[in-house]
């Protein structure tokens, strides 16, 4: 059965109040437990099979290293628990009881505040963004995403940029990666003279490698990616070193600092690397974590995670927190016309059937209308059709009438002939 197409066969959900949001995030789960819900690309084909079988309409996941989430049109949000957990490494009931879960117009407001990074384990958080939009163009490459859902994440875009734009709640260098520089900053003496191995090139670790060269003013730093030509790249970029994968091994064995940006499955950074090759401090940035848990017992390694790197307080987070009721009043504004899209669609629908019915009014009056001694000298029937259309599609905007109004179109028409 080919997924791509399936939202274009099952029950079309495109009433709001069947929009769900199911997760799991920073707020009550720690690193660890997040680490058993986090999807990568390889889970999305058997998810979307399961989808397409059980009626859900679009669906896409958001998975960071601070959240797995799930959002979609669904007849219920159990339906796309299990849909997520069917690939995850923890199970749907241990899920359940750690997630939340949001419907109709709530569900709405949170995608909206996850956009803004009012819901990120740092406030402001503006990385979030990226990874909102490569989790639509994931679903949307595969044909999830339908004329709702991507109406609606164009408004949270949107609405995402102007607070980013108009307020000061992204100001500042307060993200992720530049927590884990913070850290290193604080902890570490002599930091310039440090080794410092970076595993992940992806767009954390991206952010990371930069911050890395801008605050810490080093270049004593080496890359190590899966793909090797990435990692290159990024070297040539800032003038670094980079290493294949089949050294990371050596690599980690020489590194005074290790940083783990990395997306994959298992660990990739062993206890069996670090063992006996001196004091290591490592940031672990991956969900699910990418060093392997033994490591932390080990006396001469300090491991930390994105948990730990979030508990980072200063004067920039105190500037945005004021600013939350700015973000607040922009996305109220985003929500609202949303939601007026929402319902002038649904108009659209009711519109194009009054239409219809007048257009066939129109054809048994036709031969009527044909006798050139009965027939309309001012406007033609399909003008007079379009003239009532417009016309109550003011009045559905004005009065919020619903479709039951057609009669009064009808009557309109038959009016306008006399």
């Amino acid at each position: 059965m080919n997924y791509n197409s399936a939202p274009m066969q099952v029950n079309g959900h495109h009433n709001t109040s069947n929009f769900y949001v199911a997760g799991i995030s920073y707020k009550k789960t720690d690193a660890t437990t997040r680490s058993q819900f986090a999807i990568s690309q390889n889970h999305y084909a058997e998810i979307l099979q399961q989808a397409y079988d059980k009626g859900v309409d679009s669906l896409f996941i958001l998975s960071t290293c601070n959240r797995t989430e799930i959002y979609g049109f669904a007849d219920n949000a159990d339906t796309l628990i299990t849909v997520l957990c069917s690939q995850s490494a923890g199970s749907a009931d241990d899920f359940r009881q750690n997630a939340y879960v949001k419907t109709g117009l709530v569900a709405i407001d949170h995608l909206f505040r996850v956009g803004a990074g009012l819901d990120s384990q740092i406030l402001g958080d503006y990385e979030i963004v990226g990874q909102l939009k490569q989790a639509v163009k994931l679903s949307k490459e595969h044909g999830w995403i339908n004329n709702y859902m991507e109406r609606l994440v164009n408004s949270v875009l949107q609405s995402s940029k102007e607070v980013k734009n108009n307020t000061g709640l992204s100001g500042g260098m307060v993200s992720v990666s530049f927590a884990a520089v913070q850290y290193i900053k604080e902890h570490v003496v002599n930091y310039q003279d440090c080794r410092i191995l970076l595993t992940g090139t992806g767009k954390i670790g991206r952010n990371t490698c930069k911050n890395l060269v801008d605050y810490l003013e080093t270049k004593n730093i080496t890359l190590v990616n899966r793909t090797e030509e990435r990692a290159a790249i990024l070297a040539s970029e800032l003038g670094l070193q980079y290493a294949p994968i089949a050294d990371l091994a050596a690599q980690v064995a020489q590194a005074d600092i290790i940083l783990v940006a990395t997306s994959a499955d298992e660990p990739a950074i062993l206890t069996k690397h670090l063992e006996n090759w001196g004091t290591k401090l490592i940031i672990d940035l991956s969900v699910p974590n990418n060093v392997e848990r033994s490591a932390r017992d080990l006396p001469n390694v300090t491991l930390i995670n994105v948990d730990e790197l979030s508990k980072i307080k200063d004067e920039t987070l105190k500037k945005r927190e004021a600013d939350v009721p700015a973000a607040k009043a922009i996305i109220a504004q985003h929500l609202q016309a949303y939601l007026e899209w929402c319902r002038m669609r649904k108009n659209t629908t009711v519109l194009s059937a009054i239409k219809d019915r007048l257009n066939e009014l129109s054809r048994l009056h036709q031969r009527e209308f044909d006798n050139p001694h009965t027939r309309c000298p001012y406007i033609a029937a399909e003008q007079r059709v379009q003239q009532v259309i417009n016309g109550i599609a003011g009045k559905m905007r004005a009065y919020d009438r619903a479709g039951c109004y057609y009669l009064e179109a009808i009557n309109d028409f038959m009016e306008k002939g006399d």
